[in-house]
C-alpha cells in the first residue's frame, strides 16, 4: 500500500510579500502625510525657502501651460464637433454640450492634466532628486518639488477647463453671445454643488498623487537601501502606485457623480 507523503507546510513567501506590500504603503502614507503637514506649515515659505519654491513652481508650470492649453482647445473642438454631429443625427442636439462638459471637463481634463504633470514634471523631478547625494532637508529639496507639482497640476486643469468651456461654446454657437444665457444655465445644471465638490476633491487628489508618490518613492529607496539611486524598478513601482491611486479616485468620483 502506497504511503501518502505529508503535505508540505505552506511557504511564508506569500505572507511575507503581503506584509512587505502593506509596510510599503504604510510608509508611503506616513511620509506623504509628513510632506502635507510641511506644505501647510507657514515656516516652509519663509526666506530662501520661498524663493526656491517660486523657482520650482515657475519651472514646472510656465513651459507647459501654453502647450497644454492649446492641446485642450484642439481636443475640445474635435470632440464637440463629433458629439454635435452624432447628437444631431439622433435628434438629441440639446444634450450634446452637456455630454461634452461631463466627459471632457469633469473626467478627461483633470485626469490628463495629472498624468501630463507626472510625466513632464514630477517624475523627472524625482529623478533629479535621486541624483542629489547626501539629501537631508525635506523642506528645502523635497517639499518645493511636491508643491510645484501640485500647483502645476491644478493650474493646468483649471485653465484647460476654462479653455474647453469657451471652445465648446464657440464650436457650437460661433462668435455669437445670444446663446450665452442658455449655455450658462446648462452649465449650472451640470455643475451642481455635489458635482462641483467631487470635481474639486478629485482634481486635488490627482495632483497630490502625482506630486507625492514619485518623491516619496525616492525617499523610501534611500531609507531602505541607503542610496539615492532611482532604479528602473523603483520608478516602475512609483508609476504603478500612482495609477492605482488615480484609478481608485476616478472610480470613486464616478460612483459619486452617477450613482
Amino acid at each position: 500500500m502506497a504511503h501518502l507523503s505529508p503535505t508540505p507546510p505552506p511557504t511564508a513567501a506569500a505572507p511575507s510579500a503581503l506584509g512587505q506590500w502593506v509596510r510599503d504603503w504604510w510608509s508611503l502614507i506616513n511620509v506623504s502625510a509628513a510632506l502635507v503637514v510641511l506644505a501647510l506649515s507657514p515656516s516652509s515659505y519663509q526666506g530662501a525657502k520661498r524663493t526656491t519654491l517660486y523657482w520650482h513652481v515657475v519651472r514646472n508650470t510656465a513651459p507647459v501651460l501654453l502647450g497644454f492649453s492649446l492641446l485642450s482647445a484642439i481636443v475640445t473642438v474635435v470632440l464637440t464637433h463629433i458629439v454635435l454631429t452624432t447628437a444631431t443625427s439622433y435628434g438629441l442636439t440639446q444634450y450634446a454640450l452637456q455630454v461634452v462638459i461631463r466627459v471632457l471637463v469633469l473626467e478627461i481634463i483633470p485626469l490628463t492634466a495629472a498624468l501630463f504633470v507626472a510625466l513632464r514634471c514630477t517624475i523627472p523631478a524625482a529623478t533629479e532628486l535621486a541624483q542629489m547625494q547626501g539629501l537631508r532637508q525635506m523642506q528645502t529639496e523635497v517639499l518645493p518639488r511636491v508643491v510645484a507639482g501640485m500647483v502645476a497640476g491644478i493650474t493646468l486643469a483649471a485653465q484647460s477647463c476654462i479653455v474647453a468651456l469657451v471652445m465648446a461654446y464657440i464650436t457650437a454657437h460661433g462668435f455669437n453671445s445670444a446663446a450665452l444665457p442658455a449655455y450658462t444655465r446648462m452649465f449650472g445644471q451640470v455643475m451642481t454643488p455635489a458635482v462641483t465638490l467631487i470635481f474639486f476633491f478629485k482634481t486635488l487628489l490627482f495632483c497630490l498623487t502625482v506630486s507625492l508618490i514619485p518623491m516619496v518613492s525616492v525617499l523610501q529607496e534611500a531609507r531602505q537601501n541607503r542610496t539615492y539611486h532611482l532604479s528602473s524598478s523603483v520608478e516602475m513601482r512609483a508609476m504603478v502606485r500612482m495609477f492605482m491611486v488615480i484609478l481608485t479616485v476616478e472610480v470613486t468620483s464616478l460612483v459619486g457623480n452617477y450613482y
